[in-house]
């Protein structure tokens, strides 16, 4: 008896351990999760619970090996797992936030740079605007609980004693990732439209009034321009997202289940 309770605890502990690998990476690069303004310590503690929490899903029908370097394996495996699920929902919030960068250059924002408190990086007005409500449009329409279901539904498609093709997940990280830039662009359209439409009537007006300062008026100009038109797309912008992250659990989801 003692003996059989000792072997459902060790496959217990070694599914937690396996569950806890998968979990881990959400608190390195996905929205939310990841964010330095959550102290080390409780960012532990969450992914501990959340790991309690799924590790009965996770464990159903599987028997987890004893042998360590199998177990190992395993939890290299589920890292990596966890790390493309994360890295795809990551791609989100790095596209609102490269579009906040775009309309910093171009608006001349760029020029006061601060630490963003969510990432801990160096970013400019818009950038961290726009880091910031995106972070907010996250958690009104629930992107935490979008996460979490997708998470544990990686668990249905790979399994903890089962590996996924690399190749494949590799290919569909890198797939996503190239629709960054055209993301931002599409996110920042509106105000990079205007701010040209300025650029260009300044340049107008330079020509027909050529004692006019055009630097003097152009840089408060174009920062109202800017602002007014960015306050008008928010809810374009949160739009977006919301459509976006169902997008992305389910990109998510289909490389994992290609793989």
């Amino acid at each position: 008896m003692n003996a059989l309770l000792g072997r459902l605890a060790g496959n217990e502990l070694a599914g937690f351990i396996l569950v806890l690998a998968r979990v881990t990476p959400l608190f390195v690069v996905a929205p939310l999760f990841s964010s330095t303004m959550i102290p080390p310590r409780v960012k532990g503690i969450i992914a501990v619970s959340l790991s309690i929490g799924l590790a009965p899903i996770a464990m159903q029908g599987q028997h987890v090996p004893g042998d360590v370097l199998v177990l190992a394996g395993l939890v290299v495996v589920g890292l990596l797992v966890g790390l493309g699920f994360s890295l795809t929902l990551a791609i989100l919030m790095a596209a609102v936030e490269s579009a906040g960068a775009m309309i910093d250059v171009i608006s001349g924002f760029s020029y006061g740079s601060l630490i963003n408190p969510l990432t801990g990086q160096n970013s400019a007005v818009m950038a961290r605007f726009y880091s910031l409500v995106g972070t907010l449009i996250f958690l009104v329409i629930g992107g935490d609980a979008w996460t979490i279901r997708g998470l544990s539904r990686t668990f249905q498609l790979v399994p903890l004693t089962s590996a996924p093709r690399i190749s494949s997940m590799v290919g569909g990280v890198v797939q996503v990732f190239t629709t960054v830039f055209a993301s931002a662009l599409e996110i920042a359209a509106p105000v990079l439209i205007a701010l040209l439409i300025t650029d260009v009537a300044f340049g107008v007006v330079s020509r027909v009034v050529p004692q006019l300062n055009v630097f003097a008026v152009g840089f408060p100009t174009k920062v109202a321009v800017a602002m007014l038109v960015v306050g008008a797309s928010l809810p374009f912008t949160a739009n977006w997202i919301s459509n976006q992250l169902s997008v992305s659990v389910a990109s998510a989801l289909g490389v994992l289940h290609v793989a």
